[in-house]
């Protein structure tokens, strides 16, 4: 067997491991292991195995998922969640379709200490959906805010997303922060236009909030402005050049569990169940990252990526029309698998081609997780979808995946302008970093 017609066997072995629930962290160790054995022999497995296994742990870029979880974390279980809504409510919820715009801008902010779709679906959804429940929002529009909401998590930093695809391009995780900033708010403006549009054509599905004083705005802004501080430092200072990313997400846990202790909203069981949560999550991406350490020798020995790149180039489209090939493949992609999964997975395949071809790799990581970010709430594995009507409790599939559809477009609005203007992805890295 040839090494390419190997790497195809490796790639279908992948797919049938993924599909049978073996998680993809083993999916990727056991077909890197065993196809780079087939190949090269099991000496050289075991040696490949055991020094990329220790490279990928003992990475210091790594400390900031671990670190930025626990941020995460500690925010939710000290209830500053509620604290972030309230806030966004206060500013608009007067407006048509306020309480889902307030859940947008909410899911917006939390995703700057979650790092985490998930998370930040599941948090925000608890706070809001009961909410837009009580005042007779259409169960389409709430739901479909916050699944897609949820998906900021993903783009917004600190994002894991982020993290994960720097390790697996060797690019610097500042720039790609960096680059996430400006394209989330955009996406944030265009999910809260939606949301207006929507209520605007059927005012039942979004009725107004409650109009709220001058004064009591500030008040609760003020309330929730000790987390939106912590945001700011630990951003706002990888942006300054005065923490590197490792360094801001400690000194946000820091600052967090300070902040929970100060207020008292953390007992020492809830702290508990934060640290328990975050090693659990971090050893989780952990152990993706060595399955696609292991994976990755396997494809270079294939030629998979090189051969790949020389065929798609071999069909005359040009960059961008290889570009919208790859694109089209990731939406494919992510009506099967989730995130993280798909990245891990595909990016040491495409992100050669990319590079071919001329494209920026900061840029197309933004790219790459607006894509992926799609697939969060796209038919038939939309795991936002899924953790929503978990949360929401008696509204079907159907009706949150018809909610989405309008953010979707918006979804594809936003990621044709940074494809258009790459700028909207690079002005924040080249400022800071030249």
């Amino acid at each position: 067997m040839t090494p390419f017609a190997a790497g195809f066997v490796g790639i279908a072995c992948l797919f049938a491991l993924l599909i049978v629930r073996v998680p993809v962290a083993f999916s990727m160790l056991i077909v890197g292991f065993g196809g780079y054995w087939v190949l090269e022999g099991a000496r050289s497995a075991g040696g490949v195995l055991l020094t990329e296994s220790y490279s990928a742990i003992a990475s210091y870029n790594l400390i900031v998922v671990p670190m930025f979880v626990l941020l995460g974390n500690v925010s939710s279980a000290a209830g500053f969640s509620r604290g972030l809504y309230d806030a966004a409510f206060a500013w608009v919820g007067q407006f048509r379709g306020g309480l889902a715009s307030a859940s947008v801008l909410g899911c917006a902010v939390f995703a700057a200490v979650s790092g985490s779709s998930v998370a930040t679906a599941v948090t925000l959804g608890k706070v809001a959906l009961p909410e837009m429940r009580r005042l007779s929002y259409a169960p389409g529009l709430s739901t479909g805010a916050i699944a897609a909401g949820g998906t900021l998590g993903f783009l917004i930093p600190p994002s894991t997303g982020f993290v994960l695809y720097a390790i697996l391009t060797e690019q610097s995780i500042g720039r790609l922060f960096m680059a996430g900033v400006v394209p989330g708010l955009l996406l944030t403006v265009l999910f809260m236009t939606t949301v207006w549009v929507i209520s605007f054509l059927d005012p039942r599905a979004g009725p107004r909030g409650e109009s709220i004083a001058l004064s009591d705005r500030f008040r609760i802004l003020w309330e929730a402005a000790p987390l939106l501080l912590v945001i700011v430092l630990s951003i706002g200072g990888i942006y300054a050049g005065i923490f590197t990313p490792v360094e801001a997400s400690g000194v946000g846990a820091a600052l967090v569990i300070l902040l929970a202790v100060i207020k008292r909203r953390l007992s020492l069981i809830e702290f508990r169940e934060a640290v328990m949560s975050t090693l659990s999550t971090s050893a989780m991406l952990y152990a993706i990252v060595i399955g696609a350490n292991v994976l990755n020798p396997f494809f270079a020995v294939t030629r998979i990526p090189a051969t790949l790149g020389d065929g798609l180039g071999a069909l005359g489209l040009g960059a961008y029309g290889t570009l919208f090939v790859i694109i089209l493949a990731y939406i494919v992609l992510g009506m099967f698998m989730d995130g993280l999964s798909m990245l891990v997975i595909t990016i040491p395949i495409v992100f050669p081609v990319i590079t071919a071809l001329g494209f920026d790799p900061v840029w197309f990581g933004v790219v790459a997780v607006i894509v992926i970010e799609m697939g969060m709430i796209t038919p038939p594995v939309g795991l936002n979808v899924f953790v929503v009507r978990a949360v929401a409790g008696d509204v079907p599939l159907t009706t949150i995946f018809r909610g989405v559809a309008p953010f979707l477009l918006a979804m594809i609005v936003g990621l044709l302008l940074v494809i258009a203007i790459p700028g909207i992805a690079l002005f924040l890295p080249n400022t800071m970093f030249g």
